[in-house]
Order: structure tokens, then C-alpha cells, then sequence
């Protein structure tokens, strides 16, 4: 048996090709690499560059490999930016992941595993919020995530196939060992973004709303571990090769940290000061968006190993002080 990982060259896509063959698994990655790197994918896996929606490339790798599982990252993720072209959102996030389904059904893969997001629950004003909440995503790219969720749902009531969909809250930190973390240049995550100006990478960063109804006025997120993040994939997988059913389950810890917090976390992991400004707010954002993992962690035996800001900040930070070198040596 073989898993089929899409996206695997772009930052939670590489941890996951990582874990699964920590694992014993055997891995094909499909990735265009627009965002991702070739050198990211662990060298035991196969690296193919290509479209999720090449139907003939996918359902040829499925035959060749015996591929019986796909877990899907490929996808646009940035919320301002899907705001501002919403149609290459629905396109890349919810187009061409229908299509991805379609093949899937076609060569008879039973399992599918989808990178889904909080996103579609907007401000929910609960918290933690549970996957039964009112569903009212904000951004383009929540609305093309939750499309996805729902044609899963109809090809799995329809077809032969079962699906896990996990709902990121907000993905952090890098692999511990040093192999893979988040490279993208331009990233819009917050740790990411603090690390790199606290490391010289930007000359300063921007807060974006300090008027929000919360503690200290900017917005609160659920980080959670990458490393955390992918293991509850490889948990899903097991659950549905077992013959679990499909289910809809989120993944965070159960507690936020605010804009402030988080960049103080960093100054400590960094030991040093570092400029922030604070600006507007970006349109598309809620104020405060926090899990119940409940589901997760009772249907899939989830239990996060990682959950301490200190610690998502600290791999965060010694990863980008690793990339700086890479980067360096390259060129």
C-alpha cells in the first residue's frame, strides 16, 4: 500500500511525508512546486512534479503504485489574498480538488484524508468551538475549503470512499529534528514572520488591529505543532484503513494566544528585541478562533505531544536560523 501525499513539498505537506515514513509507509508526493521545494521532500519518498488536477498523472500514479490512500494538501491558504482573487481561490483550493476526488473515485482509492481549516467557521463567538458550530466562513478561502468538505461528504454518501477532514487551527513550529519546516518566502504566518524579523529577515513587522474585543485588543489564535498536526493525519489514516467511518474533526489544543503573546514568546526564544507596528486590520479576519479537539482526539487516539508555545516557537526559530544557512550556502 502505498499514500499518495499532495502538496507534499510545501510546509505541513513535507512534515507529513516525514511522519508517514518515519512510520514504515510508502509515499508518492505530487506537487507543482510553486510554493514548495524539491529538497523539502524526505529523498526516500518519490517526488513527481505535476498538477492535482492532471487526472491522467494522478490516476497513473495510483495504478503504478497502488496508491490506496491520498491525503490532499495542495492549496492556496493565504485569507487577504483570497479576498482579493477569489476566483483563483475557488479554482486551485475547491476546482481542481473536485477533480482530485473524481480520480480518486474512478481508480478506486477508499481513503481520503482533506486538509481543511477553521476558516469555515468565521467569528464563530463560541468558544472552544466544536464541529457542529454554525458553519459562516469570512473569506473566500474558507467558503473554497468548506465546498471541498461538502463534495467529499456527497462522493462519500455516493461512492465507494470514506474521508477524514481535519480542520487546521493555526499551524506552527517546525520538525524537531531540524529536516523540513516552513520555507515559503513571504509567508504570511505569524511566528514565521516574527522569527524572521527577529533574525534580520525584515526590518520590522506589522500588527495587523489592535482594537479587537479581546484581552489585550489583537486577535487570538489556537497554535498548534506541525509535528502534532501530522501525526494526527497518520492516526486518521490508520482509523480509516481500520474501517472507520468518515468524519469531520478539528485540530488545535483548546487554548489561544494573542498577537502580543505570541511575539513575546519569540522575543524570549530570541533573547532580543526586535520592531513591531501596528497597522489596520486585514478584512476576512475574526477576532479570537479556538478548538475543541474533542473528536480527535477520541476517535483518532490524538494526543498532542507538542503543546507549548515556548517550544512551537523555539523549532519555529531554529528552523529559520537553519534555512538562513541553507539560503547562504546556496547562494
Amino acid at each position: 500500500m502505498t499514500v499518495l501525499v499532495t502538496g507534499g513539498a510545501g510546509y505541513i505537506g513535507s512534515h507529513m511525508v516525514w511522519e508517514l515514513l518515519d512510520s514504515g509507509e510508502k509515499v508518492v508526493v505530487v506537487d507543482n512546486l510553486s510554493k514548495g521545494f524539491d529538497w523539502a521532500v524526505a529523498p526516500e519518498a518519490l517526488l513527481v512534479q505535476g498538477d492535482v488536477a492532471d487526472s491522467a498523472l494522478v490516476g497513473g500514479l495510483i495504478r503504478e503504485h497502488a496508491v490506496d490512500s491520498i491525503i490532499h494538501f495542495a492549496g492556496s491558504i493565504v485569507v487577504p489574498e483570497s479576498v482579493a482573487d477569489p476566483l483563483a481561490y475557488y479554482q486551485n483550493n475547491t476546482c481542481k480538488t473536485r477533480t482530485l476526488i473524481e480520480t480518486a473515485v474512478q481508480a478506486g482509492v477508499g481513503n481520503f484524508i482533506f486538509s481543511s481549516t477553521a476558516a469555515v467557521y468565521g467569528d464563530a463567538g463560541i468558544e472552544p468551538v466544536r464541529e457542529e458550530a454554525r458553519l459562516n466562513p469570512e473569506s473566500p478561502y474558507g467558503r473554497s475549503k468548506l465546498m471541498s468538505e461538502w463534495m467529499l461528504r456527497d462522493a462519500a454518501a455516493a461512492h465507494d470512499l470514506r474521508f477524514t477532514a481535519l480542520r487546521y487551527f493555526n499551524v506552527a513550529g517546525a520538525d524537531p529534528q531540524g529536516r523540513t519546516g516552513q520555507s515559503t518566502p513571504g509567508a504570511t504566518h505569524l511566528i514565521k514572520i516574527a522569527c524572521e524579523t527577529a533574525l534580520g529577515k525584515r526590518p520590522f513587522m506589522q500588527v495587523y488591529g489592535t482594537d479587537y474585543p479581546t484581552a489585550d485588543g489583537t486577535c487570538v489564535r489556537d497554535y498548534i505543532h506541525v509535528s502534532d498536526l501530522a501525526r494526527a493525519h497518520r492516526l486518521a489514516l490508520q482509523r480509516l484503513r481500520a474501517g472507520g467511518d468518515s468524519i469531520i474533526a478539528n485540530c488545535g489544543y483548546g487554548h489561544g494566544y494573542s498577537v502580543l503573546e505570541v511575539i513575546q514568546a519569540v522575543r524570549r526564544a530570541f533573547g532580543g528585541d526586535f520592531e513591531v507596528r501596528n497597522g489596520d486590520r486585514r478584512p476576512g479576519d475574526a477576532a479570537s478562533v479556538v478548538a475543541n479537539a474533542d473528536l480527535a482526539r477520541s476517535e483518532l487516539g490524538w494526543a498532542p505531544q507538542h503543546d507549548d508555545l515556548g517550544q512551537i516557537v523555539s523549532d519555529a526559530l531554529s528552523w529559520e536560523r537553519r534555512l538562513q544557512t541553507m539560503n547562504s550556502v546556496r547562494g
